[in-house]
Parts: C-alpha cells; structure tokens; sequence
C-alpha cells in the first residue's frame, strides 16, 4: 500500500475502511540470514537498508516490547550534523543526507524539519572554538554559519542576549539542521522494512546469544531459539547486557538523560537552540510543545526515570537562557537510557565474535545518527566489514589508542 493524498481523499469517501496495519506481526521463523535486536529506529533501519542496498530480506528484527518505546520515543528529536572532527563530518554528514530525503525513500511523514539548529556562546573562548568548529565543517562542504549577538536576537527575540551572568555573544548555525517526529521514524522504517519481506517479532525479548566455536549460530528468545548466520546488536543503553550474553565486554556505561515538554504554545522558538552556559537545548514540536533537556543525571542506571536535581538544573538553564519560560508549565518528563562511550563517539562494526556486528555508544547523538546508523551497520553486516563512513568507529579503537574525543573530555563517559 502506498501513501499518497489521493488515497487519503478516497479512504476519506469510504469511511477510512481500506487502510491496512502498516506492518505485518508475524510468528518469529526457526532460522533467518540476518537476525537484528532491537526494534528502535537504528534496528529497524539496519534491517530496511539491508533489505533495499544489499537484497537481504530473509532477516528479523526482535524487539522486547512494542516498537519504538525505547530510546527511539524517549529522546528530544534533533537532527544536525555539526561536528568538528572529520570522521564525524563525514558520518553524520551522510545521516543527514539520508534525512533529507527519508520522507520520500520510506513513502512515510516523518515530519523532518530543517529549521536550523543554532548553539549559542558566551566568551570569546567558547566563541573561538565556535569559529574552529565552523570552518572545519566548511572545509569540508558542510553549511555553517557564524551569527553575531544581534542576528540571534533577530532570529530568536525571546532570548535574554544581555544576561549579566551568561551574556550572549553569537552563535554557531547549521542552517540544514532541525528536528523529525522519533515516533514516525520508527514506524516509518518499520514499514519499509516490512514490505521488502523483513519480519518484525514484537514482545520476542533476547534472552541468550548462541556462541560456538568464535561464531555466532543464533539465539534464545521468550518465543522460543532462532538461528542466525549473523546478529547485530541494536540496542542502546543495554548493549554491556547484550554483549556479556556472547561473553564479550564493552567500553559503555549506562546513563539516564531526562527530557521534558512544556504545556503547547503558540510559536516561541523557531529554531533548535542549545545554550552552551547551561547545558540546555529546546525546540518546539508541530504540537505547540517546547521540547528541551539537558545532561546526565550522573549515576549508572538501567531505569528510564531520572532525579529531581536534574529537572530544577534543566529549568534553571532554561530561564536563564529564555526568561519567558518560567510562566510556562511543564506537561511531562521522560528518561532514555544512553549507552555512553569513553570517547564520546559510537561504535559501528564487527565485534571478536565472529557474525556478531553492533551500532552502539551513542552518547547524545542517537537520534540524529539513525538513517546513517542503519546505512553504515547493514553495510558491515552484508560485507563482513566497515564502510569507509564508519571504519573509524571500529571496536578495537579501545584497544589501539585511535581514540574520536570529539568535546576532549578524556576517557570519562558521564562527561561526554
């Protein structure tokens, strides 16, 4: 079934009685090619490019619960790619491109909006890494911006641009980046995948990896075994309990990081601002929602739920940056646990057993990376090896000193 406004206008006439589930639930097979766990949006794009790119379509995607309530749901749907190291210039280069054209690639609204994301400094030090930042991308062909302190008041009047203590000097612009519905980026692969003959096993939760002799052969399920020649892992904050299950550890920690909506508005903020005195970011969704977080909460967890002093530092720096917002009322709050790396980049490729791949360490960046996640996995997957977009993001990087300290915070996960 293809969207399409026509077929909306005649479902309309007939009482909307034509629509069919936008995704099989089949029974889970007793072997596949390709087994993917994890059904959030890096998963279920793994298994659509591995579908559409390499014409593997014997593959299943295993997903605890219903798609898409994990990290995929719980996160504040920022799309950018504004890096300064060039291995990332590149890789989030290419998730964006992927974006750009996702709508029309899945026949799905994924409500992408390239709004710009706008990250604001406060000293002439901050300001010269700004400007560091922005010619690296330049260099290599990625739009970048320098605003000064009256063009972000012009583009934003809300924020208070002459705050004693965090006074406003410019900001960096990506004028490409924005934000896209999570919830529609998980249906919307879901979909895909489903039409080119992938299986997507709802409430299957992966309970072991079968290892023989260095090589995967399959695994246990709450529904029962299913071999596999290969499985790749997709299942952010908890791939160290993933990976321990095949007998390999991993360099991530677990963190909670809290997001939160605001009662709707109408219109404030056009763009994605990050407030760089406070760690604080928002943008507000098609609903009128401002949609905004901050950092960790600064404890290893499994739990998506987060800590009062996480919340009253995340208004804090709201407020700071944008007055206004303290007359508004919060609506809802929410924790996704993120799988942070110590270098603060992600981890794409193989893994020492043999037939096992993972996309995991995705720190703050999961979301934005999904489409070029998925790319550059089920490439691994169909080749047995990375892709020149992801060769840098190996495993053993760890191991060889190859480090990607993008914020050169050091080998510290919860400050990354």
């Amino acid at each position: 079934m293809r969207y399409s406004g026509l077929r909306l206008f005649a479902e309309a006439l007939r009482g909307n009685t034509g629509w069919k589930p936008a995704w099989r639930d089949p029974p889970p097979k007793r072997s596949y090619d390709v087994i993917i766990i994890g059904g959030g949006g890096h998963g279920l794009a793994t298994a659509y490019y591995l579908a559409k790119e390499h014409g593997i379509t014997n593959v299943a995607v295993l997903e605890k619960g219903p798609i898409g309530l994990g990290n995929t749901g719980r996160n504040t749907t920022i799309v950018r790619s504004n890096y300064m190291l060039p291995q990332n210039h590149f890789f989030y280069e290419k998730a964006l491109s992927l974006w750009e054209g996702l709508e029309q690639d899945l026949n799905y609204n994924a409500m992408v909006s390239q709004r710009g994301v706008i990250n604001l400094f406060h000293a002439e030090g901050t300001r010269n890494a700004a400007v560091r930042r922005g010619n690296a991308m330049r260099l290599d062909g990625i739009d970048a911006d320098l605003l000064d302190k009256e063009q972000v008041r012009a583009l934003c009047p809300l924020i208070d641009v002459d705050n004693g203590r965090f006074p406003v000097l410019g900001g960096l612009m990506q004028r490409r980046g924005g934000t896209a519905r999570h919830d529609a980026v998980a249906w919307g692969f879901a979909r895909a995948a489903d039409q080119r003959g992938v299986d997507i096993i709802q409430h299957c939760e992966v309970t072991g990896i079968d290892v023989e002799g260095g090589r995967v052969t399959g695994v246990q399920t709450t529904r029962g075994p299913i071999k596999a020649n290969k499985i790749g892992l997709a299942v952010a904050g908890n791939t160290s309990r993933l990976a321990q299950m095949a007998g390999i550890d991993v360099p991530i920690e677990s963190h909670v990081l809290q997001a939160f909506v605001s009662e709707g508005v109408k219109p404030l903020v056009d763009q994605v601002i990050t407030f760089g005195a406070g760690h604080f970011y928002i943008s507000q969704s098609d609903k009128g929602g401002l949609v905004f977080g901050g950092g960790l909460d600064g404890w290893n967890t499994y739990a998506q739920r987060g800590n009062l002093p996480v919340v009253d530092h995340v208004w804090s720096a709201g407020i700071a940056m944008m007055p206004s917002l303290s007359r508004l009322r919060g609506l809802r709050q929410w924790g996704g646990v993120m799988d942070m790396s110590f270098d603060g980049s992600p981890i794409i490729g193989k893994t020492p057993i043999d037939g096992l791949y993972m996309t995991a360490g995705w720190c703050y960046g999961g979301f934005k990376a999904t489409p070029g996640s998925g790319w550059c996995h089920a490439w691994t997957i169909a080749n047995d090896a990375p892709h020149k977009l992801n060769e840098a993001y190996r495993l053993d990087r760890f191991r060889t000193g190859h480090l990607l300290d993008e914020r050169g915070n050091g080998p510290y996960p919860w400050m990354q």
